[in-house]
């Protein structure tokens, strides 16, 4: 019996077919589900990138007490369970936080694929690197220079990642398709950004040519540094990615089916988050104020076949997580599941068994910075000691802040885009969700001091300005302000783009009373200057 993984980082929900809505074309994913179990209500556990893997390999919610970091000596996690009954296991992958975080740990053998994002990989000098839109529309300056340099040679749609990285795991089949049992987990970064597809990818949806800005690692918070022109490239820059992952799933499907493993095999698709593009008025993935998890964010595809045929064509609408894989993973290959998960296994579900896996879905990221998140960039969050957590149920969805004031509460059954918060007229429904977060949080072993403000409901907790702190600001020709707290980062922003020709240094006061909607670069991200100001 063996297993396949495919985990698409960044993947939204709404750009698979099979979900509905189809804002990419995914003809092999959507071929996929029509043979597949599809659960159409999986959700976010621990966020974003690095944490989710954490979740996957060690079958348990560690949002609570761990951020972005490495896997710890003593964690109990899925390759290492599976070494010791006899499985071979094998990671390939290009996702780069991976590396650092000591994921391939345990495992039999792994590949990595270099040159995806700011992975420190090409060096040469020589190899111009002009940016492709405005620098301070582009999130890392240099981490952007890095990519450009590491892709200067890609001529073919072979040469780019994860075709690359698909690549390397058919060929890893044809070696390896007569191992009594093994696990291949395919780890691909792509549609992550940088958005940056084959150009005949980006012709389905868009047309290539048309003089716009390519912002191909747009920087997080409010979008509207954007022009409408420059969002719509965006997306269809994230859709040519979508269907450039879809076309090379498709031809693993074709090495299993050529191998004749798809009579042996479960093979499990998902991702680990989606990802902004204007909805809700923000960017990317941001955090503190704005870090608030709406649907787009937390609700994933999983799509999984079973060759017994457990599931097949059908659509469960039963709550799942990403925790939930491990032990799935190891009741299909009759593992016995360690005391150490929380999660549950999907496969009576599969078989009609249950109806439902939990009651409710938690979403959220580990309060405060990780100082390994600083190695790449895919870390989302602030350094805010508390971070608004959103639950799921059924029906409802609670994003919740220690202060009620500004939680959101929408009927997620019936307004699934969460347009209509319903927080004032349902606070009875609030408070229960309220409450059963906290029990939740408690039975997760979540440290007191990050329970304590959602239990005694603080006000007032949001990030602030004085009104003496000193900026510097640029301008852009449409009267636009961009303010910064470092010169260094406002010079390296001057631009054909930007009216400027030199950095202007403004009290935080004058700027919010001249410009309330001034964009204010902090945490990483875009605020407005009105969200800034002191209570």
């Amino acid at each position: 019996m063996n297993v396949i993984v495919v985990l698409s980082d960044s993947l939204r929900v709404d750009h698979v077919g099979a979900y509905g809505e189809g804002k990419a074309r995914t003809p092999n994913l959507d071929k996929f589900a029509m043979e597949s179990a599809l659960f159409t209500r999986c959700y976010i556990a621990s966020y974003p990138t690095v944490p989710n893997r954490a979740d996957i390999w060690m079958g348990r919610y560690t949002f609570p007490y761990r951020g972005w970091q490495p896997l710890e000596p003593e964690d109990v996690i899925l390759p290492e369970i599976l070494g010791e009954h006899g499985v071979t296991t094998q990671l390939i992958f290009d996702t780069p936080p991976l590396l650092y975080g000591d994921f391939y740990r345990g495992f039999s053998g792994w590949w990595y694929i270099r040159g995806q994002h700011a992975d420190p990989y090409i060096t040469d000098p020589t190899i111009p690197t002009p940016l492709p839109a405005a620098p301070h529309k582009l999130k890392n300056i240099k981490r952007t220079r890095q990519y450009l340099r590491n892709r200067y040679d890609w001529r073919f749609e072979k040469d780019y990642i994860a075709p690359r990285t698909f690549t390397k795991a058919i060929e890893w089949l044809e070696r390896n398709h007569t191992l009594d049992k093994f696990l291949l987990f395919v780890d691909t970064w792509d549609p992550h950004e940088p958005f940056d597809p084959p150009t005949h990818y980006l012709k389905l949806y868009d047309d290539p040519y048309r003089e716009v800005d390519s912002i191909i690692y747009p920087r997080y918070g409010h979008w509207e540094y954007m022009s409408s022109s420059e969002l719509r490239r965006v997306r269809a820059l994230y859709a040519g990615e979508v269907t450039m992952v879809d076309t090379w799933f498709g031809y693993l499907l074709e090495t299993v089916e050529r191998l004749g493993l798809k009579e042996n095999t479960m093979i499990i698709f998902t991702s680990d988050h989606g990802h902004l593009f204007g909805e809700h008025g923000l960017e990317g993935k941001p955090g503190g104020m704005l870090g608030r998890l709406y649907e787009i964010t937390t609700r994933i595809p999983l799509i999984i076949w079973h060759p017994e045929g457990y599931g097949a064509g059908e659509k469960f609408d039963l709550i799942t997580q990403p925790p939930d894989l491990l032990p799935t993973i190891l009741d299909f290959m009759e593992i016995p599941i360690p005391k150490t998960v929380n999660g549950r296994s999907l496969i009576p579900a599969m078989k009609g068994e249950e109806e439902q896996i939990r009651e409710f879905a938690v979403s959220a990221r580990f309060p405060g910075r990780s100082t390994e998140a600083a190695v790449f960039d895919g870390w989302a969050g602030s350094s805010r000691t508390v971070a608004p957590i959103t639950i799921t149920s059924k029906e409802w969805t609670l994003i919740c802040y220690p202060d009620p004031e500004r939680s959101e509460l929408y009927r997620i059954d019936r307004d699934p885009k969460q347009e209509n918060n319903l927080i004032e007229e349902e606070p009875k429904i609030a408070n229960e969700l309220r409450r059963a977060l906290i029990d939740l949080l408690a039975a997760l072993g979540t440290k007191s001091e990050w329970i304590e403000p959602f239990r005694l409901e603080m006000k007032g907790l949001k990030e602030f300005l004085d009104l003496e702190t000193k900026l510097y600001a640029i301008r852009d020709y449409e009267d636009r302000v961009f303010a910064f707290p470092r010169r260094g980062e406002a010079e390296e922003c001057l631009s054909p783009e930007i009216k400027s020709k030199k950095v202007q240094e403004v009290r935080f006061g004058d700027l919010l009373k001249e410009k309330p909607k001034a964009f204010i670069h902090i945490e990483d991200q875009y605020y407005w200057a009105e969200e800034l100001k002191p209570i």
